[in-house]
């Protein structure tokens, strides 16, 4: 496995700063975001990749195919759209040659990420809203188990799209605080069942440390996902949380996970891919991006590549 840099670790660097530090600091991979992307320029951005020598660890990201949840025509145009966006994100990734295309599936349909419910929600249904997991009243859907039928569907309709492109579609499965609005999918084994539908050209799973660590069957799902671990991704968790629970990834070896046993195990099931830092931390982004990297790329040996 070698190191990459995922494009979100320094998030004040444009496409081309970040190729330019990958290559500064000795990388031979970085993994891209799509608005980055989008800002560069998508035929710049393939441009500079290829004349830097490097790989496209991964594009982030796909996903967010829930909203066809909601009921009637908002629920029918939501999901239109959700496929649509997602088409355009697998032509990216063909674009760049990524390895694959990071899917976040999405949360509760009508719940928007990091954001309050809307007013209302206890209008329908009592205290708890509707009861029945349909739609509260405030316009968003309980319905748990109906927004992970959505995902299947769009799946069904998206992996075949991308095994014609040559694009690995990777599902992340979140840690469980971000299931309300970000990710249903919130443990290896439901991204890994999800997947076996598919060839594993097709669909395969991410393995985030930040969002797994925590699972008592990860090392078995670890060793059952084998090749379809598409995406190995490091940072830590930190204790305690920030009020943003989305900030509250670290640099590896400032938080709580322990990272040998699971990277013991994401090689004994067979991948030789790039291992991404992708980690979401106002001071860290607030620092200087190229001592970041240095920093990363020290970690990534003393605490990722640990053997003790």
């Amino acid at each position: 496995m070698s190191l990459s840099l995922n494009q979100r670790t320094t998030r004040r660097w444009t496409v081309a700063e970040a190729v330019d530090g990958c290559v500064r600091h000795g990388l031979e991979a970085v993994g891209l975001w799509r608005e980055n992307v989008a800002e560069q320029g998508l035929a710049e951005s393939v441009k500079l990749v290829r004349e830097a020598g490097l790989r496209v660890s991964s594009l982030c990201r796909g996903g967010f195919m829930t909203a066809g949840g909601l009921p009637g025509d908002e629920g029918r145009r939501a999901f239109a759209r959700a496929l649509d966006d997602n088409r355009r994100a697998i032509d990216e990734a063909a674009e760049l040659g990524a390895a694959c295309l990071v899917m976040v599936v999405g949360g509760l349909p009508g719940v928007t990420p990091g954001e309050p419910l809307p007013a209302g929600t206890a209008d329908a249904g009592g205290a708890g809203g509707t009861g029945d997991g349909g739609v509260a009243a405030g316009g968003f859907s309980r319905d748990l188990a109906g927004a992970r039928e959505r995902v299947a569907e769009a799946l069904a309709e998206l992996a075949p799209y991308a095994g014609e492109r040559g694009v690995k579609l990777a599902l992340e499965p979140l840690h469980p605080v971000y299931c309300p609005d970000r990710a249903v999918l919130s443990t290896l084994g439901q991204a890994l069942d999800l997947s076996l539908a598919y060839p594993e050209e097709q669909v395969g799973v991410v393995v985030d440390t930040f969002h797994v660590w925590w699972d008592p069957r990860l090392s078995e799902d670890i060793a059952r996902a084998g090749r379809r671990i598409a995406s190995y991704q490091v940072c830590d968790y930190l204790h305690p949380l920030p009020a943003d629970v989305l900030l509250a990834r670290g640099m590896m070896g400032d938080g709580v996970i322990g990272f040998p046993p699971i990277t013991k195990a994401v090689l004994a099931a067979g991948y030789t891919g790039d291992v991404e830092v992708e980690i979401f931390n106002a001071d860290i982004w607030a620092a200087d991006p190229d001592e970041v990297v240095a920093t990363m790329k020290a970690r990534y040996e003393d605490v990722v590549l640990a053997t003790g």
